[in-house]
């Protein structure tokens, strides 16, 4: 007799519960949604925010098949694309800007399934439709606007040490030279500068009296690589209004950026969230109150503009100078925090351009108000406008009022990630239809099914009842596959597909060892029972063996690779520890429970075993 350890048996049925579970979101498909997301923290999306669209749906007779807050947005199921797209347009006319309004997909899973956080993969660029972006980040253009911050900074460290200087110039994307008037004031600009300019190195001219900054080559390397960093940053933080689920947004080579929108199909759309540019601008605030009741009858003074400033007490109209006083390039840093009375406060580090700016605006203008403003496609938004209680110098700037946390939190990811640190140019763009992506869904679901099909008929015919059960376990393999998948949330592409069709090859390649063992046993004259414990021990081992060499070039793959490569050594690599798993243990389980409390077991269905007295 060949026994199983019933812990062997619950632990195979418990993986199995599991794996269906989390298996069967994939079957429902999804329902067309729209997302409502903040653009601010201090902006909240709460009950009280989902009354009111409920409120908005009815008044248009909108009825959605369900509305539910998820984390730090809301969203609201519909039946159709029409009705999606109706309500889409009714929500954002009773919100306005300050809310994010996004058509979505969501998982048409049951609730039960949600709450067991059992949620379907998700679709790639090749399976579910998209746009495709390589963009190359201008890196000349990075390092010019360092070399130009630091001319500026060359020119203030120098007039605030009293050092007399001549022109400075240019030479190269990476040198600055500055001539003085004797060896004298020569020596001394360079003792200066090397103590504030620690990332250039100083070469002397003393024959006509130049000095010569030349940016070390690690730091081209910095400036270059935080380029491509903050780009990524500002990226991931404009997609959001597409209302992207699972946007690609990864650095590919030292200047390069791909950007894959599944789900996106407005080409223009995408552009436009990609490449636009923000500017910060501080500007002051006029507090003549005949000039602002003129505003706000609609007569605006010549050389002053109104806003809208946004308070936690809602919006109001500011008028504001036009003239520009310092702008966003001079800001180094921008971290939220506490002033002295424990308020919440942005502090804002300012290069010595921006520092010596800031110190001489601020001394000409105490007691009155200055206005930092966010220019973002044309549109100008009041983040703050503080009273200046005194002189500020030494380029730390902190900002503080009637403000919370989350406030400050969001007035200094305005400040610091408004803006890409260089320019971009698309070299690729590909667009993937949705009908593409369905297309290429059907072609892989199709191809995995009947590559299933085939071997299931060859495996039954070849090797009779030990066939049905290799057939069993791989059924067994590809639902927790699926089901791992799923949980990791992982991202399932056509390269992804391809791995899951090679997994099912390779997993019954283990269970023909298994069973071409068993028969080698039975010709040796070995009893069933005796034969069927045999053949799975020994051929453990070779099954070991080579899933454990293919395990490694999968992790290599894995390792080296990238994106679709990547995507395909995922599925591999798990494939390989699930066929593993099913041909061993699950066929092991399902051949003990059919022939394994026989104890007068005289013949097995294993197809035709040739003895060698019949050769």
């Amino acid at each position: 007799m060949n026994r199983f350890p019933i812990w062997k048996y619950l632990l195979i049925a418990l993986v199995l519960i599991t794996a269906t579970i989390y298996t069967l979101p994939n079957f429902f498909g999804e329902t067309p949604a729209v997302q409502i997301s903040s653009t601010r923290q201090s902006t909240p999306v709460d009950t009280a925010l989902m009354a009111r669209i409920e409120t908005t749906l009815k008044q248009q007779g909108i009825a959605p098949l369900g509305i539910f807050l998820d984390g730090t947005s809301l969203k609201v199921r519909f039946k159709d694309p029409d009705t999606q797209i109706k309500a889409r347009d009714a929500i954002q006319q009773a919100l306005g800007d300050t809310y994010i309004i996004a058509l979505n997909l969501l998982p048409a899973s049951p609730e039960w399934l949600t709450r067991l956080h059992a949620n379907p993969m998700f679709l790639g660029l090749d399976l579910r439709g998209g746009v495709h972006f390589l963009l190359e980040v201008d890196m000349k253009a990075a390092v010019e606007k360092t070399m130009e911050r630091y001319a500026g900074d060359v020119r203030r460290e120098l007039k605030a040490a009293k050092i007399r200087y001549g022109a400075i110039k240019r030479l190269g994307d990476t040198t600055l030279e500055v001539q003085l008037r004797d060896a004298e004031t020569l020596k001394a600009a360079a003792d200066k500068l090397a103590r504030t300019l620690p990332s250039v190195t100083f070469t002397s001219n003393d024959a006509n009296f130049r000095l010569t900054l030349t940016l070390k080559p690690e730091e081209i390397t910095r400036i270059q690589s935080d380029a491509v960093k903050q780009n990524i940053t500002t990226l991931h933080n404009r997609v959001n209004e597409l209302g992207v689920a699972e946007p690609v947004i990864q650095q590919a080579g030292p200047s390069r950026i791909v950007v894959q929108l599944p789900g996106v199909q407005d080409t223009a759309k995408a552009k436009d969230i990609l490449g636009r540019t923000a500017t910060l601008q501080v500007r002051m605030v006029e507090d003549d109150q005949g000039k602002v009741a003129e505003a706000l009858a609609g007569n605006t003074p010549a050389g002053y503009e109104l806003l809208d400033e946004a308070t936690s007490r809602g919006t109001s109209k500011i008028l504001l100078k036009k003239d520009v006083e310092l702008t966003g390039d001079n800001i180094n840093s921008a971290q939220p925090g506490f002033d002295q009375n424990g308020g919440a406060s942005v502090d804002i580090g300012l290069d010595s351009t921006g520092a010596e700016i800031f110190r001489t605006l601020t001394a000409e203008n105490i007691g009155k108000r200055m206005a930092m403003v966010l220019v973002e496609k044309n549109r100008s938004e009041v983040v703050t406008a503080p009273v200046i209680r005194s002189e500020i110098g030494g380029g730390r700037v902190q900002i503080s009022g009637s403000m919370n946390p989350a406030e400050a939190n969001d007035v200094a990811l305005l400040l610091r990630a408004g803006s890409l640190a260089a320019p971009m140019n698309i070299i690729e763009e590909r667009t993937i239809g949705p009908s593409l992506g369905k297309e290429n869904i059907e072609k892989g679901f199709h191809s995995t099914l009947w590559g299933f099909a085939a071997i299931a008929v060859f495996m039954a015919i070849y090797y009779g009842v030990f066939g049905v059960i290799s057939v069993i376990s791989l059924a067994a393999n590809l639902f927790m596959l699926v089901a791992l998948l799923s949980m990791l949330q992982a991202t399932l592409t056509l390269p992804g597909i391809a791995a899951i069709a090679l997994t099912l090859g390779m997993a019954i390649d283990a269970n023909v060892l298994i069973n071409e063992r068993i028969r080698e046993e039975l010709r040796n004259g070995v009893p069933p029972q005796s034969a069927i414990q045999a053949g799975y021990g020994h051929a453990w081992a070779t099954i070991l063996d080579s899933n454990v060499t293919t395990l490694i070039a999968g992790l290599a793959l894995l390792i080296f690779g990238s994106g679709p490569v990547r995507g395909f050594a995922v599925v591999h690599c798990l494939g390989i520890m699930t066929s593993m798993f099913s041909a061993v243990l699950v066929s092991r389980a399902v051949v003990n429970l059919w022939y394994g409390r026989r104890r007068r077991l005289t013949s097995v269905s294993i197809g035709q075993v040739w003895k060698p007295e019949n050769k």
